[in-house]
């Protein structure tokens, strides 16, 4: 069998296409990021992955698989990425890596800032954090620079606590983090766990209403709910999370309806359809194309094909969602595909228990953003040619320029 380079630059540009290819082979296939990483499992098909994301016989944790030493693959990918041991715990022990009761405790912990009720109340800041970026924005101007990245990570950083003049900084380490040059990653790594550290420190000096500052009191009331790395780990990945795949929504979703008139028509008569034209972005051109690595915890059976116990697996949620066995004619892009904007079929936010925490928040702030902006500048235009950034399991823009009138 075959075994798919995850890392190929083929792949990397068209992922829509190579997911296809790959897709029609088979439900499952093996795939490595390196020849230094032991290959997984690829989970290709619609049902599949629902299947496999659903199934609580995959574990995210290698130690969750009973009576076996399963080699981490992660760790295998950590290595290969030349980052430094001190800081594979950082990057191996968040909230999407462990299972059962150590996610359950976790996920409680945050779970009630991220509820659609929640996210229902933040709205009104949120189209005020929108209508004063699109204030600011010249006639010509790149719009992820400008726009995409500054909404989210305003957003995360005042939920969770961090003051203003931190952001560029964070801003700044979450950037220089996507790199696939061996050892590049360990510089901003470690300026985020320093970030983190230090915000720890003063806002246990200066508690707040925010949710920093409640995580801090869980920990030094009750230390079993929440251990020393846990806390820099959940705030990293809290602030890491809660902007990239939003930022890159939007620069993607922004570069679809441009590319669609047809479709942006629609949105612009009728502004009551965004959350379903939310819904469709996230299918046809989410920013994650890949969960995070599960394990077998016991023999499992896909169609036929044996998942030995301990094996790793990779869904793989862009291919899921190009699924012509799932969807009509998936290559078209159509907001009024999902009929019903409370529910969704496509798996672009994942699926069963770690489906991700922050959806709700991301489809919201999609949504305002993709209202105002067109609705605020109806010509709006590209200016030059998007400019991409590629990486493995991921869609995103580096650049958008565009013009806002015509």
């Amino acid at each position: 069998m075959n075994v798919v380079n995850l890392i190929d630059p083929a792949l990397m540009q068209d992922p829509f296409g190579g997911f296809a290819r790959i897709r029609e082979e088979g439900p499952m296939v093996k795939g490595s990021f390196s020849g230094a990483v032991t290959p997984m499992w690829l989970i290709t098909r619609y049902e599949a992955v629902k299947n496999v994301l659903s199934d609580t016989r995959f574990v995210n944790s290698p130690a969750s698989v009973p009576g076996m030493d399963v080699g981490n693959i992660r760790e295998q990918m950590i290595a290969a990425r030349g980052i430094d041991p001190e800081l594979a715990p950082y990057i191996l022990d968040s909230i999407l890596d462990v299972d059962g009761a150590d996610h359950l405790r976790l996920r409680r912990l945050v779970s009630r800032e991220f509820t659609a009720r929640r996210v229902i109340d933040l709205r009104p800041r949120m189209a005020e954090l929108t209508e004063a970026l699109l204030d600011q924005l010249d006639n010509e101007t790149e719009l992820i620079e400008n726009f995409a990245y500054p909404l989210p990570i305003t957003v995360i950083c005042e939920l969770v606590g961090v003051p203003e003049e931190d952001r560029s900084a964070w801003r700044d380490q979450g950037q220089a983090l996507m790199t696939l040059t061996p050892g590049a990653a360990n510089a901003p790594l470690w300026g985020m766990v320093e970030l983190a550290q230090d915000l720890i420190e003063r806002r246990r000096a200066e508690p707040g209403d925010d949710l920093l500052s409640a995580l801090i009191r869980a920990h030094d009331e009750d230390g079993d709910r929440l251990s020393d790395r846990e806390l820099v780990t959940m705030l990293v990945t809290l602030i890491l999370a809660g902007h990239e795949t939003t930022t890159h929504l939007i620069g993607n979703g922004t570069l679809a309806l441009l590319s669609h008139p047809d479709q942006l028509e629609l949105v612009k008569k009728d502004p009551g359809l965004w959350p379903r034209a939310v819904h469709e972005l996230m299918r046809w051109c989410g920013p994650v194309h890949g969960t995070q690595m599960r394990y077998a915890a016991e023999d499992i059976e896909i169609d036929g094909q044996t998942i030995k116990k301990g094996e790793g697996v990779i869904p793989i949620l862009v291919s899921a969602n190009y699924d012509p066995r799932r969807f009509d004619d998936p290559l078209r892009l159509d907001v009024t595909r999902e009929q019903d904007s409370r529910r969704e079929t496509h798996v672009g936010f994942g699926h069963g228990l770690h489906y991700c925490l922050g959806a709700a928040l991301a489809r919201g702030e999609a949504e305002i953003a993709f209202n105002a902006l067109f609705r605020r500048f109806p010509d709006l235009a590209l200016a030059g040619e998007p400019e991409r950034e590629y990486m493995p399991m991921s869609w995103r823009l580096a650049k958008l320029p565009v013009r806002m009138y015509l």
